[in-house]
Order: C-alpha cells, then structure tokens, then sequence
C-alpha cells in the first residue's frame, strides 16, 4: 500500500513537471517563436501555448514600443566643429521570426546602428542646420534606420535628437554671432526708416512747390512751433518770393 502510495506521488510530480514545462501563457503585446528540435515551426500566441517539453523551445518577444537612449557622440560637422550629441530611439518589432533568427541581439544590433547613422547623417550638414533644422535630420536618420532595420523585423518609429553640446569656445562665438546679426538688422531697419522719410520729403517738397500759399503756411506752422519753446532768440528764414513782392515797386518798374 505504500509503495502504490509512492508510486502515485512520483506519477504526480512528473505529470506537475511535465504540465508547467508544456504550458505557457503570453499576454497580448508578446509572442512566442517556437522551434522544434532546432528548427523554426511558428510564431504563437497570445494566450495558452502547449509545447512539447525537450523537443519544443520558445523565444518570447515583445511587441510594444522600446524605448533606447543612444549614447553622446562625438560628431564634426561640416564646417569643422566639434560637438557632442545624443539621441532618443523609439522602435518596435513587426516580425518576429525574423528579429530573432536574422540577428542574434536585435537590441543592441539596433543601437550600434543608430550610434553610426547618427555620425554619419549629422556629419554631413554644417553647425546651424545642426540647431536650426533638428526635424529635418530625425525624419532623415529615421528613414535610414528604418530602410536598414527592416530586414531584421523591426520598424523605428521615431528618433529624436536631445543635446547637442558645444564646448565654451563656441559658444561665446555663436553669442557674439547673434549680437552681430542683431546689430546688423538693426541698422538695415534704421536705413530702411530713413529711406522711406527721404521719399516722403521729397513728395511733400513737390505738394509744396505746386502751392506757394501752401509753403508760407508751412513757415507760419513752423514759426509757431519755435515760439512755444524756450528760446530767447529765434532764427526764422524769410521767403524770397515774399521778399520779392516787398522790393517789387508799384508801377512795375524793377
């Protein structure tokens, strides 16, 4: 009786061994790559997957979104500066049977890429297109990856550039740079200003010289302004076609 006893339990602990290496269960985002005996026979999952114990293996991989930061890397510029940049990458996988077969760490295969894209797409453009235009080069390092990651089975989604670090040389060059473009523009503004008076002159100096009632106005104008200030003594120009009418004599003669 014992011994059907013992014979009962050992039946049992294989049969609970048996049952927890056969059975597995995979949450929505995973899936599971099965191989039997060595040889790739199918993605399962979600939910309950039975697999024959020492003759089936399973590889299981995430589906979601994978974040991965891309290390600083020293990038030159087309025009010969220096600078230090890193990145955020955002990829996932689409496929699998190709992500664990094609590649043997498609995490790190990934990043070491991203690292290289990153050098070589940055080193191509110049300093200000560096700073000025970063959604112009994350769309053109994403489309690269993305051409070259695809036969691993894995589509990246996105990559963004974070810092783009410059040592204090080039800083202080980039601040006295603004300050001269801003100084510049001032002036062009300035000129700008004193071009459109000049014209505005010049077509009421025309208005005027068609009205010479109008032009002793304007010195009537002009006088009272001077008198309302603070002055002891006021210098006022005298028309000369006034004066020609106070010299000219009255029967005409000159």
């Amino acid at each position: 009786m014992m011994l059907d006893y013992v014979i009962y339990l050992m039946f049992a602990v294989v049969a609970i061994i048996f049952f927890s290496s056969a059975v597995r269960i995979l949450r929505e985002y995973e899936r599971g790559v099965v191989f039997t005996l060595g040889r790739f026979t199918g993605v399962k999952g979600p939910g309950l997957i039975l697999l024959i114990p020492a003759v089936q293996q399973m590889v299981k991989v995430d589906l979601r979104v994978m974040v991965q930061e891309v290390p600083p890397q020293d990038v030159i510029s087309r025009d010969n500066v220096s600078v230090k940049v890193n990145a955020v990458l955002y990829y996932r996988i689409i496929d699998p049977e190709r992500a664990i077969i094609k590649v043997g760490n498609f995490m790190a295969a990934t990043s070491q890429l991203a690292q290289t894209t990153l050098r070589s797409v940055l080193g191509k453009h110049e300093l200000d297109e560096m700073l000025a235009e970063r959604d112009k080069l994350n769309a053109d390092i994403q489309e690269i990856l993305d051409q070259q990651t695809d036969a691993w089975g894995i589509k990246v989604t996105t990559i963004e550039i974070k810092d783009i670090d410059l040592n204090e040389t080039m800083v202080r060059a980039i601040a006295k740079q603004a300050e001269a473009e801003r100084l510049r523009r001032a002036k062009v503004i300035n000129a700008m200003g004193e071009q459109q008076a000049a014209e505005k002159l010049v077509e009421a100096g025309r208005i005027l010289a068609q009205e010479p009632q109008a032009m002793q106005l304007r010195y009537f104008a002009a006088l009272h302004d001077i008198a309302g200030e603070r002055s002891s003594t006021v210098v006022f120009p005298l028309p000369m076609d006034l004066l020609s009418h106070l010299t000219q004599r009255p029967d005409g003669a000159p």
